[in-house]
């Protein structure tokens, strides 16, 4: 792993747990990238540690399970307050995700789940009384997502993981292949 960025094993692990974490083993990502399932915990472990990895998530189909109104809630937050504002709304009841986005207006995305139309009258209020100004309401149909193609070192577009004198970076100690040695 570069102390920069992340190497082409570290794009393939998290390709793979982007497709599918949970039915994705070391091993299985240890054969596809020729290097050892330990060295592919380790590296797991060190993309963690780093916070490149955050977490692992269950992709919920709201409507399947019986919650008709998953809602997009588009908000305004004062910049200077977005940050707080947005982990703020994560603790309403209902609120599942947040995202915050990098514009002046509508710069706060609550993702939120409602029981019926007054659950979500609910939870728009609390978000007012918050202080972010709701600006739309919007429910979504369907969810669609996929890893991110830069990690697809088969397909993608990710660079690989060369020194600038053009050796493999991996290689950290110099025997020209790259092994478990080369994680220490």
């Amino acid at each position: 792993m570069t102390l920069d960025g992340i190497d082409d094993i570290d794009r393939r692990i998290i390709y793979a747990l982007q497709r599918d974490a949970r039915r994705t083993s070391s091993q299985t990502i240890a054969d596809e990238a020729g290097v050892s399932a330990s060295t592919v915990r380790n590296r797991i472990q060190r993309l963690e540690d780093r916070g490149v990895i955050r977490g692992y998530h269950a992709d919920v189909d709201y409507e399947l399970a019986g919650y008709q109104l998953y809602t997009l809630i588009v908000c305004t937050a004062p910049v200077p307050r977005r940050e707080e504002l947005a982990a703020a709304a994560l603790e309403v009841p209902g609120v599942v995700r947040v995202e915050e986005v990098m514009t002046g207006a509508e710069n706060v995305h609550v993702f939120a789940v409602g029981l019926d139309g007054d659950d979500l009258s609910r939870i728009g209020r609390d978000l007012d009384e918050l202080g972010l100004e709701v600006v739309d309401e919007d429910l979504i149909r369907n969810v669609h997502s996929g890893p991110f193609t830069a990690f697809d070192v088969e397909n993608g577009d990710g660079s690989d993981a060369r020194d600038s004198d053009g050796s493999d970076a991996r290689d950290s100690d110099g025997d020209g292949d790259f092994d478990d040695a080369d994680e220490r």
